[in-house]
């Protein structure tokens, strides 16, 4: 087929070698000198310079090579779009997520996602928005679903897919939800209830407790949202979370919440994607679309 011949042709050429084609192609070198001459014989020219140090492209071959980058970029869209007329997606898909999306948004997701795409092989890893970055950095995951930036550059960090309402919560009772108008002054020297470090949830509550230069009496640390809440509702201290994870609770009034002069905090939530590994994948592709028909809807 002329496709193969021509990813051949493209691959030697980027390489500048013939044995590390091989390499990567799965190929014989033989073989792969087999397709380079027959490409010579179709057209007629001489396609690439051969040295013992290197392989360059001779001005037909050149031609070629940027003709021949079109002509397998539209045959993967073509493959790719009737693979969508048979609904076949295949192939894995590895999902890390923080803990407020994995546990509560990502549930709902994935079943849309899997009922649509039966043949996707899903992995899910739920852990901290540190963790979901390396295992991005390190290739171990597909796709990251966070609610914080990055610190490795060479992360994708795309446009927020869905803003999340961050609550300030306290037990029932507490004296602060007595009152109407709270300013920042009011919240010195409380008791605080925090995530571990490298969450989402404790970024914001350490940015948000740095930007009203606050006090902290005293904290306690959990690595989970669950237990910050458990927490919070035993009386240890107040806390920042989600709506999303304490909604339920506030409903029920086991929880209460404390709004600082009609301020609405809020944060957002990323994908994160490694350029080089994930983004040609159908099955990214195709979840990526869900993620944002979900958030939509």
């Amino acid at each position: 087929m002329i496709v193969d011949t021509l990813k051949v042709f493209v691959t030697v050429v980027e390489q500048s070698n013939f044995s590390r084609a091989a390499e990567i192609l799965n190929l014989s070198q033989p073989g792969v000198s087999l397709h380079i001459r027959n490409l010579e014989n179709e057209f007629g020219v001489k396609l690439l310079h051969r040295s013992s140090k290197q392989v360059k492209t001779t001005e037909a071959g050149h031609i070629l090579y940027a003709r021949a980058k079109q002509i397998l970029s539209q045959y993967e869209a073509a493959s790719e779009e009737i693979s969508l007329l048979r609904n076949e997606v295949t192939g894995s898909l590895k999902i890390g997520a923080s803990f407020t999306i994995g546990e509560y948004i990502l549930p709902r997701l994935l079943s849309q996602f899997v009922n649509q795409y039966p043949q996707v092989d899903v992995h899910v890893n739920i852990a901290n928005t540190e963790e979901i970055a390396h295992g991005i950095h390190t290739h171990e995951l597909d796709i990251g679903l966070v609610e914080g930036e990055t610190e490795y550059p060479e992360i994708q960090l795309n446009p927020p897919f869905m803003e999340d309402e961050m609550v300030l919560i306290t037990p029932s009772g507490h004296p602060l939800t007595s009152l109407r108008n709270i300013n920042s002054s009011m919240l010195h020297d409380l008791v605080w209830v925090f995530r571990e470090s490298g969450s989402g949830t404790r970024a914001f509550s350490d940015q948000f407790i740095e930007n009203l230069g606050l006090r902290v009496k005293r904290s306690f640390v959990f690595n989970s949202s669950q237990g910050v809440k458990e927490a919070v509702i035993a009386g240890l201290g107040v806390a920042m979370l989600s709506r999303l994870v304490i909604h339920k609770e506030l409903e029920s009034g086991n929880l209460q919440s404390i709004q600082i002069n009609e301020q609405r905090l809020s944060r957002n939530f990323y994908v994160l994607q490694d350029p080089k590994s994930s983004l040609d994948t159908m099955a990214v592709k195709m979840f990526i679309q869900k993620l944002r028909q979900f958030e939509n809807e």
